[in-house]
């Protein structure tokens, strides 16, 4: 049986994606748990690959590598103020080791990582859900597109 990914055939049937780990500095200490379950679904709800806990066709492993705040768009102040950044970037990034055991050319080892803008008079509390899933589609969508589409 053979399976089209944006017009790409595989003859893949399984896919293993194992519990990323979180080598990332700062963040909610469930973010790879996070990033795992977010990847398996869009693989379940986009393919209709059988996921098994090992040895799949199609194996997935890796960390969440980065959580990195930084300070973008300065806002004027007067002069007895410091400069105050208006917005803050949170990137994100994952560390995804790749392997097709039908086509082992197709192997990498790549990061992916992508971020969202959030304005400062929000606490990062407050939209970190939101950004982080946001992120989290960025980045399981390149990684499709790398894996499968071959993009």
């Amino acid at each position: 049986m053979s399976y089209s990914f944006t017009g790409i055939t595989t003859t893949a049937e399984t896919i293993t994606i194992s519990t990323f780990y979180n080598e990332a500095d700062g963040g909610p200490p469930d973010l790879a748990q996070r990033f795992t379950d977010s990847m398996r679904d869009y693989f379940q709800q986009n393919t209709n690959l059988i996921m098994v806990d090992e040895e799949g066709d199609l194996q997935f492993e890796g960390a969440v590598t980065g959580f990195r705040l930084s300070p973008i768009s300065p806002q004027a102040s007067n002069r007895e103020e410091a400069n105050i950044a208006a917005q803050t970037r949170l990137t994100i990034s994952v560390n995804v080791i790749f392997t097709n055991a039908e086509d082992p050319d197709s192997d990498f080892t790549r990061t992916f990582s992508f971020f969202s803008d959030f304005d400062n008079d929000q606490p990062l509390e407050s939209v970190e859900d939101d950004l982080i899933e946001e992120i989290y589609e960025s980045v399981i969508l390149n990684i499709f597109n790398a894996s499968v589409a071959n993009w």
